[in-house]
């Protein structure tokens, strides 16, 4: 096994000991108790996010380093390869977990979204090419901290709190710039770089861009709609 899925497998096995352990770290509320897989899964999801999200953007790992701004395929920053290799793993751990305790029309967009995920970093780690493309992909995380902080709101039923309020407004605006301004710089990336990447390469970039962004933009609207437009 080569070091990339060593890393992979260690992370897959790391978030499900997380997950089991979660509970008792994180013991849900009357609110949650109903749905208690769905509570250690938000804080897992949550964890892998301030993990990434926090290191994805480090000043020496942003889009000054050429690994990630001009040349994807070739040096990265320390540590990135290790990073993209962790969040294959954690992908690849919630997508058991939703598949083992959700039904399918519940989480089949989430699936969808974990498996585009999990096939274009799988092709990073493995390949060790275009880890700058995927670090800045995982600048995606530093907004889902909040995606997952009004899950967890809602589940503990605090909707009418200041805290909730809050966290919206930010989660909003990290929303923009670090989801649909990140996805639209990889897409621009993408569109200039056609001819300096591998056909088979650029048409899994190509499509997982063509998945994502829709997905996004609906996912905006429904907060738009649900936490502002009520």
């Amino acid at each position: 096994f080569s070091p990339g899925l060593l890393l992979v497998a260690g992370s897959f096995a790391a978030f499900r000991l997380l997950n089991r352990g979660l509970e008792r770290l994180v013991p849900p509320p009357p609110s949650a108790r109903r749905n208690r897989w769905k509570w250690r899964n938000i804080w897992t999801s949550l964890a892998h996010s301030v993990l990434s999200g926090t290191h994805s953007h480090s000043p020496h790992r942003f889009c000054l380093h050429p690994g990630l701004s001009e040349d994807p395929v070739g040096t990265h920053p320390p540590g990135a390869h290790s990073l993209v290799a962790v969040s294959v793993g954690y992908f690849l751990e919630d997508f058991v977990d939703m598949l083992c305790n959700q039904k399918l029309h519940q989480s089949w967009e989430l699936l969808f979204h974990h498996s585009v995920v999990i096939i274009c970093f799988g092709i990073a780690v493995l390949l060790h090419e275009y880890i700058g493309f995927a670090l800045v992909a995982l600048l995606v995380e530093i907004n889902s901290i909040f995606l997952h902080l009004r899950q967890i709101l809602l589940m503990a039923n605090l909707v009418h709190t200041t805290c909730y309020r809050l966290n919206s407004i930010v989660n909003v605006g990290t929303y923009v710039v670090f989801r649909i301004a990140t996805l639209a710089w990889m897409t621009r990336w993408l569109f200039l770089n056609r001819e300096n990447v591998p056909l088979a390469t650029y048409t899994v970039g190509t499509v997982g861009m063509a998945i994502m962004t829709p997905m996004n933009i609906i996912l905006f609207y429904r907060l738009l709609r649900s936490d502002f437009f009520k």
